[in-house]
C-alpha cells in the first residue's frame, strides 16, 4: 500500500513567467529555490514542504504539455495551499493590495481537515485555493 503524506510538487505551464514568479514569489511568499536555463525552462518555488514548478510553454519541458493555457484550457482545476492562521479581513486586504480579485470564504474540507478557504486566480487563470486551519 502507498501512503501519501502531502503534496510534493505541482507543475504549472506559463506564457507569463515574470507575472507568475511575482504572484507566487512576491505575493504569496514562495521563494525561488532552483532555476534551470531558459532552454529547459523550469523554475521551482518553495511552498512549505512542497514545490511549485513553473515551466515556460516555449521551453523543452513546457512544449511537452502542448499549447498554452487559456481560459477554457487551464493546466489544472485548482490546487490548495495551506496557509498560517490569518483573519479573513487581513487576508482580503492583503490580496486586494496586490490587485487580486477575491470572493467569499467558505468552509471546505482538505488534507488537514476543515478550514476556511478562498479561491483566487494566478496570472495564467489557474485557480488557487488558500486554506487556513481551524484551531482545535
Amino acid at each position: 500500500m502507498i501512503t501519501i503524506t502531502g503534496i510534493d510538487h505541482i507543475v504549472l505551464r506559463t506564457t507569463k513567467l515574470e507575472a507568475m514568479l511575482f504572484f507566487y514569489s512576491t505575493t504569496l511568499g514562495c521563494p525561488v529555490e532552483r532555476q534551470t536555463d531558459a532552454k529547459v525552462g523550469l523554475t521551482q518555488l518553495r511552498a512549505g514542504n512542497a514545490l511549485i514548478d513553473i515551466v515556460t510553454v516555449a521551453s523543452e519541458l513546457g512544449a511537452l504539455g502542448g499549447g498554452a493555457p487559456t481560459k477554457t484550457n487551464n493546466n489544472v482545476d485548482h490546487f490548495c495551499l495551506q496557509i498560517a492562521a490569518i483573519t479573513e479581513a487581513d487576508l482580503i486586504a492583503y490580496l486586494k493590495s496586490h490587485q487580486i480579485a477575491v470572493d467569499d470564504f467558505s468552509l471546505r474540507y482538505g488534507a488537514q481537515g476543515y478550514g476556511n478557504s478562498i479561491y483566487i486566480n494566478d496570472p495564467e487563470g489557474n485557480t488557487v485555493e488558500l486554506k487556513c486551519e481551524i484551531p482545535a
